[in-house]
């Protein structure tokens, strides 16, 4: 895939949101959000993508962190990507939505940002959490993602000034901006 490309972009307080379509891998951004599974091993999707994409040293750092709980998120290197560090973030696998799904999810990415926030990283871009294997609802995942994010700009003083949703799919950044559109942002 190319290089990645802006779809929508706004401000949300001291904040600047980007929509982008491409590949996580290819941002230079503080750190990129990895749709992890609870092993941190490495995967299918975007989990598999980034491993490949940062190098061995990835994986050798990741066996060295116990796994990591779903809704939960932990931190590494970026090695060998233009992101200097990876917040892997477990995803709930769907299940219907009677599992505290909405809130597992909503957890990945209030604490994707407190990690970054807790580390001083300026820029942080997520892709859709949940939504490949775990089957998560897009369009559901996309509100959640998007309605988190903007209540955590607005909570925390300290989080990244750029945040990005970067989307594989033409329906999923649409999917993202209509969630904007629907809170009255965008």
């Amino acid at each position: 895939m190319n290089e990645p490309r802006r779809i929508h972009a706004l401000e949300v307080g001291p904040a600047v949101l980007d929509i982008m379509l491409g590949d996580i891998t290819r941002l230079d951004v503080h750190a990129i959000v990895n749709a992890a599974n609870r092993s941190l091993l490495g995967g299918g999707g975007v989990d598999g993508a980034i491993h490949r994409a940062a190098g061995p040293e990835l994986l050798a750092e990741c066996r060295t962190l116990g796994g990591c709980a779903t809704g939960e998120a932990k931190i590494t290197a970026g090695y060998r990507l233009k992101a200097r560090h990876v917040i892997h973030a477990v995803g709930p696998i769907w299940s219907g939505g009677d599992r505290n799904e909405d809130q597992l999810l909503a957890a990945c990415y209030r604490n994707a940002i407190a990690l970054a926030a807790r580390h001083g990283l300026a820029s942080l871009a997520f892709p859709a959490i949940s939504t490949g294997v775990y089957a998560f609802p897009p369009a559901r995942a996309a509100r959640i993602a998007t309605g988190t994010v903007v209540s955590e700009i607005a909570a925390r003083a300290d989080a990244p000034g750029r945040i990005v949703f970067c989307c594989f799919s033409e329906e999923s950044a649409r999917l993202h901006s209509d969630a904007l559109i629907d809170f009255g942002l965008g």
